[in-house]
């Protein structure tokens, strides 16, 4: 179960890095075209979804990778969890059910990982 963890972990660090460069690097109007929802907060917001983003995904390696502070592996797992609930939210608001797929994938891993290793994968 713990190879399979990181290998959940791997590809939850992968998703999230991705998203969150994006999110950080591309401008509004591009990212307007991919995600419909960012019309509806500011630039500011959006860049700060991607910097936590970014942060959960170092956040599911690097204190696990080290051993320095691997409690801080199963937190960003939950961060992301929440992340996720909460866009499932704002598409269920929005009335755009085909939009929940990925957050409910990604909420039920993230779940997965915090589940693991605060409890009995854990370090």
């Amino acid at each position: 179960m713990n190879v399979f963890l990181w290998i959940v972990q791997a590809i939850l660090a992968a998703m999230f890095a991705m998203s969150g460069l994006e999110k950080i690097r591309q401008p509004m109007d591009a990212l307007a075209g991919k995600y419909l929802w960012t019309h509806m907060f500011s630039g500011t917001a959006v860049r700060s979804i991607g910097v936590l983003e970014l942060l959960g995904a170092i956040g599911l390696i690097v204190p696990a990778a080290t051993g320095v502070a691997p409690v801080l592996t199963p937190i960003a797992a939950t961060g992301l969890a929440i992340m996720m609930l909460l866009a499932g939210a704002l598409h269920l608001r929005r009335k755009e059910l085909s939009g929940l797929a990925a957050p409910g994938v990604l909420l039920v891993l993230c779940a997965l990982v915090a589940w693991g290793r605060f409890g009995p994968y854990g370090w």
